[in-house]
């Protein structure tokens, strides 16, 4: 499988899961609340991005996102704030959905943003020579193509302090913690609420990370797959898990996809979120 093909293939909320099949078409399951699974209609998709990682009690409804191949992008669920008003964006090569708003990255390395921005979040006017974009509950990193990261938003446990980070190839955003992935295969962290998410310090050979709302999830070279935080759910056992190309990781659960453009899923089985054993050919081109 061509590793293109999985960026952005799986995405995991807070109550739902999303597949993105070779041929454009759109799978979800879970809850649907506000409509965030009614992705169905979806078509010539090439990347999608599921909101909220917040595990309250009192947040249960989100948004899915998905990006055409000709640089628009559909919207699906909760748009309390203004989170699903992207019809109008266009000349986007990315996406990501985190609580409530919803960014996107532009050919030209400019980033639009779209729903809550009371933490500042959604304050990416600014940013220049972005490469990647990721959303966490009131944050947002991003990636410039010289390797750094740029952080905005709330940074209560420390999550915004990535200043310093270099040679980085990937970011990753959760709940109240950021990750960074570099050219060499370390993960780097910060923020984090206590709970073990930043625990990845002795991490190597990483090719994909992915930050939940109480934990991290990597991927290495060799498929297997390693994760650090809360398990309150299971959504850590994840160690057994083998020819795995990407992750994906939720507030409770965790997806893998496999090379056989299969899913697994490990954590919180409520609403049907983890309901991902039927899915096949996500993340697989044309051609297999």
């Amino acid at each position: 499988m061509d590793s293109r093909s999985t960026t952005g293939a799986i995405a995991a909320a807070r109550r739902h899961s999303v597949g993105l099949r070779g041929d454009g078409s759109v799978v979800a399951a879970g809850h649907d609340g506000a409509g965030e699974c009614r992705v169905q209609t979806w078509r010539e998709i090439v990347a999608v991005a599921a909101g909220n990682v917040h595990a309250f009690r009192n947040t249960g409804k989100s948004h899915t996102i998905g990006l055409r191949a000709d640089g628009t992008v559909a919207a699906a669920g909760w748009n309390a704030q203004g989170q699903c008003d992207v019809q109008e964006w266009q000349g986007i090569t990315a996406v990501a959905a985190g609580w409530r708003f919803t960014l996107g990255l532009r050919s030209d390395g400019t980033v639009v943003a779209a729903g809550r921005g009371t933490e500042g979040q959604t304050r990416v006017e600014d940013w220049r020579g972005i490469a990647a974009v990721a959303c966490g509950d009131w944050h947002s990193i991003g990636l410039t193509a010289e390797g750094r990261a740029v952080a905005t938003g709330n940074d209560r446990a420390g999550q915004l302090r990535v200043g310093a980070w270099r040679d980085l190839v990937g970011v990753s955003a959760g709940y109240l913690h950021s990750l960074g992935l570099t050219a060499d295969g370390r993960v780097l962290a910060a923020g984090g609420a206590g709970d073990g998410a930043c625990a990845t310090r002795e991490w190597r050979d990483v090719v994909q990370v992915s930050a939940g709302s109480h934990h991290s999830v990597r991927v290495t070279r060799r498929g297997t797959v390693l994760a650090a935080g809360s398990d309150s759910h299971g959504q850590c056992e994840v160690q057994e898990w083998t020819d795995i190309v990407a992750v994906a990781a939720g507030s409770l659960h965790t997806l893998g996809l496999r090379t056989d453009g299969t899913v697994l899923a490990a954590g919180c089985t409520e609403d049907g979120r983890c309901a991902v054993q039927d899915w096949n050919g996500i993340g697989r081109t044309a051609t297999g």
